[in-house]
C-alpha cells in the first residue's frame, strides 16, 4: 500500500536558521554530524544509513563551494584516544559514498589541524577525528569549543542524535559561530516535533521498550494529542500491573505502578483509547531454545516471564493501527533480538508499513527491528536519533536546537 508522506503544518516549527541562510560560498563551514556508527571487530561499519542520513547537507555545502569541516563522536571513549573509536574508517566510507577525496585529520584541534583546514580549496572535505577523544567536549568547556570554532566561519548542527546534549560541539561552539541547522536536523524537527502538533488524524502511537520510567513523558505529553495509545513490551506489565493483574516474573517497575494508574486515567478523560496485550509470549528464563507458550495476559503463571506479545495481541493492534493517519512508534513488543520472542515486533513491523499512513519510527532498537523485518523502506521517516527523539516526543527543547541563531523574520 502507498504510504503518505505530507507533513501537515509544519512552515516554520523549526524557527531556526538553516544552511541555506548562511552566505557559505567560499567560506569554511564546520558540520557537526552524527557518524557514531556501528563496527564490527575488524572496525568495518555494518551499517552506515548515518552517514547517508547527513549527505544531504554535505553535499550541498559542496555544490556551494565551502570549506566543508565534519566533527563527530563515536562510542563512548570516555575522553582519551582509543583507537576502538577512531572515525578512519568513516573517512573511507564517506569518500566511497561521495566519490571524491576526504582529508582525515588525526585529531580535532591544534595546529595540525588549523593548517590543514588553512590549505583546503572551495569544494574539499575535511574529516575531524572522534570529538570524545577529548574529555572537554562532554563537559562543553568553553577553550575547547572556542578551539573547534578557530577552525570555521559558520557553524552547522546536523546531529540529531545529540541535539540533546550539551557538549562543546552541539552548543558551547554556537557562542562563537553564526549557527543552522542542516537538513537532517530540520527533517527531524518538521516530523518528530510538527506532526505531534498537527497531525492527520486518527493519530496512533506505538510505545514498546522495557521500562515504563523511559516513556512517562512521552505518555503524558501525547495524551492530550492522540486518538490510540497501544503499549507492548516490557513497559506493558508496569500497566497490567496497575489494573491489578498478576505478571508472573514479568518485567515490573513497582516504583512507577501509580504513576501508570494515572495515566491509564488521563487517557481515559481526554476519550484516548487504550490498548494492552491481551496474550503474550511467555518463558521461564530470557534465552534461545527455552521453552515458551502462549497464554493470556490474565493467566501468566509464577516463575514465568512475558517476552512478546502473543498472535490475538498482533490482531487486537493491527486493527487498531489499521485506518491511522499518523503513526509514530517507539519501542518493540518484545525481546525481538530472540528469534522465539521476534514476532509481534516483526508482525507490528508490518502492520504499520502496511497503513495508508505518516509513519514515524523513534529510532534506536526500532529502527533495527523495522530494517531486520524488511520493512524499512515502507515507512516515511526513521529518526535517527533515540534519546533525542523521545525528548522530542515529550515536548520539551533540546539544547543543540535551542543554542542556534534564530531565523531572521
Amino acid at each position: 500500500m502507498a504510504r503518505r508522506t505530507e507533513i501537515p503544518g509544519v512552515e516554520d516549527i523549526l524557527g531556526k536558521m538553516t544552511i541555506e541562510d548562511l552566505p557559505i560560498k567560499g567560506k569554511r563551514v564546520f558540520i557537526r554530524v552524527d557518524f557514531n556508527v556501528p563496527l564490527d571487530n575488524n572496525m568495518v561499519i555494518t551499517d552506515d544509513r548515518r552517514i547517508r542520513s547527513a549527505m544531504p547537507t554535505i553535499n550541498y555545502a559542496i555544490d556551494e563551494g565551502a570549506k566543508v569541516i565534519l566533527a563527530s563522536h563515536l562510542g563512548r571513549p570516555k575522553g582519551k584516544v582509543d583507537p576502538r573509536y577512531s572515525l578512519a574508517p568513516v573517512a573511507k566510507r564517506l569518500a566511497a559514498r561521495l566519490n571524491k577525496e576526504v582529508i582525515f585529520m588525526p585529531d580535532c584541534v591544534g595546529p595540525q589541524v588549523e593548517n590543514a583546514v588553512a590549505k583546503m580549496k572551495d569544494g574539499d572535505v575535511l574529516l575531524l577525528e572522534n570529538l570524545r577523544f577529548h574529555a572537554e567536549e562532554e563537559k562543553n568547556e568553553e577553550a575547547f569549543a572556542k578551539s573547534l570554532s578557530k577552525l570555521a566561519d559558520y557553524y552547522v548542527n546536523d546531529a540529531f542524535g545529540t541535539a540533546h546534549r550539551t557538549h562543546a560541539s552541539t552548543v558551547g561552539i554556537t557562542k562563537f559561530l553564526p549557527s543552522a541547522a542542516g537538513y537532517l536536523m530540520k527533517k527531524e524537527i518538521e516530523y518528530l516535533k510538527g506532526v505531534v502538533e498537527n497531525p492527520i488524524r486518527p493519530f496512533v502511537a506505538i510505545l514498546g521498550g522495557s521500562k515504563v520510567s523511559g516513556k512517562i513523558g512521552v505518555l503524558e505529553h501525547l495524551a492530550t494529542r492522540v486518538d490510540k495509545v497501544i503499549v507492548g513490551g516490557g513497559m506493558a506489565f508496569t500497566f497490567l500491573k496497575a489494573m491489578d493483574y498478576e505478571v508472573g516474573d514479568s518485567l515490573l517497575e513497582p516504583d512507577m505502578i501509580d504513576l501508570a494508574r494515572n495515566i491509564i486515567r488521563k487517557l481515559r478523560e481526554n476519550g484516548v483509547k487504550f490498548y494492552l496485550p491481551v496474550d503474550c509470549v511467555v518463558a521461564q528464563t530470557m534465552e534461545a531454545g527455552a521453552e515458551t507458550k502462549i497464554v493470556t495476559t490474565q493467566e501468566i503463571p509464577k516463575g514465568w516471564r512475558a517476552l512478546d506479545i502473543g498472535p490475538a495481541s498482533v490482531k487486537l493492534f493491527s486493527e487498531a493501527i489499521q485506518n491511522a493517519k499518523t503513526i509514530i512508534w517507539n519501542g518493540p513488543m518484545g525481546v525481538f533480538e530472540l528469534d522465539a520472542f521476534s514476532r509481534g515486533t516483526y508482525a507490528i513491523a508490518h502492520s504499520v508499513s502496511d497503513a495508508y499512513a505518516l509513519t514515524i519510527v523513534g529510532g534506536g532498537d526500532t529502527d533495527y527491528a523495522v530494517n531486520k523485518a524488511g520493512v524499512g523502506d515502507a515507512i516515511t521517516f526513521i529518526s535517527t536519533g533515540g534519546g533525542a527523539s523521545l525528548l522530542l516526543l515529550e515536548g520539551k527543547d533540546l539544547p543543540g536546537i535551542s543554542a542556534l541563531s534564530d531565523k531572521i523574520k
